[in-house]
């Protein structure tokens, strides 16, 4: 068993950057084209139409190279990832169809880190059986993958598609079956045959999303729905109309699929980053004990709004880099004073300390507020950093 080396190119219109990732994978039988109608509508997407798109081809199958030596599914996981880290690495979301959808499964569950979001269409944790897929390797060694057109037009798509595509992608799809290389087809068949991840399904934690066809016979939209209800939080949708290659079949379907998909992992994933951002900006401020105390007061409530403080209040705005954290302080002083949100002004006239700020240059920002806030808010706001100077230790102000 080894790694066998996989290639890919980014879509049309890639630009190259920072923007987030898409990563598509094709089924057994087929190439990057599978995805041709879906990538163009999400270059017409407004929602999606930064997004770094790469296709990767299967062994033997459009640009990659035959395999020389047998490989599993947890090789060719490895395999895509080598061609995403050659691209530029980090996180990504992450689609495949039918074997390139049991790929998906297995990168997710090896490595969940690197995985975004997951959107399998027409797949499954365990396809068909291990003797079926060694008849089919055994048949594509015997008489090569031309054997199996008039069986794949059947399997692949939703009755009368072929005679309505007349000419088109679905025709176009079964001509490339025929120049895969048959001993790389006849190994990812294998790889099929040896694959269960069925009992590990409920490990994934990549927002998911399931994709099946109305008329698939091999993985069908009950199998699909089995499939989304093992995967914590997935959603499974069913296309009308539709069989195994649902996403060259309804396009544009798919294609609004994904970008709801990824466009809603994409709001989470930077809700998050600005969380983890503002709990250390929180923590320099206020100080460990304060925000330990926050944290442990916190109720089913007031959940939601220490949620809101850390990612907007302390994520977003503390931490840009416009003013230093110094003078974030003095503004925030005269800003409470003005307001009269004396609950508050405790706790920052701490922070102000922690900040760099000196007892006399606190005394100075809330006499330079009285000219504009009066003096009776003032008076009250020196009245509470005296207290905080007589008595440094005690932190119990507030809870944010």
């Amino acid at each position: 068993m080894s790694v066998p080396r996989l290639r890919g190119a980014f879509a049309p219109g890639t630009s190259p950057g920072s923007n987030a990732l898409l990563v598509l994978l094709p089924s057994l039988g087929t190439t990057t084209a599978l995805w041709d109608g879906v990538v163009t509508r999400l270059r017409h997407d407004p929602r999606t139409s930064d997004l770094r798109i790469l296709r990767i081809d299967l062994p033997g199958h459009g640009a990659s190279p035959a395999a020389p030596e047998a490989f599993d599914m947890a090789e060719l996981a490895e395999a895509v990832l080598a061609v995403v880290d050659e691209a530029g690495g980090g996180a990504f979301h992450l689609a495949g169809v039918s074997l390139g959808g049991a790929i998906s499964l297995e990168l997710a569950l090896r490595h969940p880190e690197r995985v975004r979001s997951l959107a399998v269409s027409c797949t499954g944790a365990r396809i068909g059986t291990r003797a079926g897929w060694a008849e089919r390797g055994a048949s594509v060694r015997a008489s090569g993958t031309a054997s199996l057109v008039t069986g794949s037009a059947t399997r692949w798509f939703a009755p009368g598609f072929l005679d309505r595509d007349a000419g088109g992608p679905g025709a176009r799809a079964l001509g490339t079956l025929v120049d895969v290389d048959d001993e790389s087809y006849a190994r990812c068949t294998d790889a099929l045959g040896a694959f269960d991840r069925t009992t590990d399904l409920d490990a994934i934690t990549a927002p998911t999303l399931a994709i099946s066809g109305e008329h698939d016979a091999v993985t069908t939209p009950a199998s699909m729905q089995d499939l989304a209800d093992d995967i914590p939080g997935a959603r499974h949708i069913a296309l009308d109309g539709a069989a195994h290659l649902a996403v060259l079949e309804e396009p544009a379907a798919v294609a609004e699929l994904l970008a709801e998909h990824v466009g809603a992992a994409e709001r989470v994933a930077a809700a998050s980053v600005a969380r983890g951002r503002g709990m250390r900006v929180r923590r320099t401020v206020l100080g460990d004990a304060h925000v330990d105390r926050a944290i442990a007061s916190t109720t089913p409530e007031t959940a939601a709004f220490q949620d809101f403080a850390t990612r907007t209040a302390w994520g977003d705005i503390w931490a840009r880099p416009g003013l230093g954290l110094r003078d974030r302080s003095i503004a925030t002083l005269a800003s409470l004073t003005t307001g009269g949100h004396g609950t508050e002004i405790a706790m920052h006239v701490r922070a102000a300390l922690r900040n760099g700020l000196t007892r006399d240059e606190i005394a100075e920002v809330l006499l330079h507020t009285a000219l504009y806030a009066g003096l009776p808010a003032s008076n009250e706001a020196l009245a509470i950093m005296r207290d905080v100077f007589d008595h440094p230790a005690s932190d119990h102000d507030a809870t944010r």
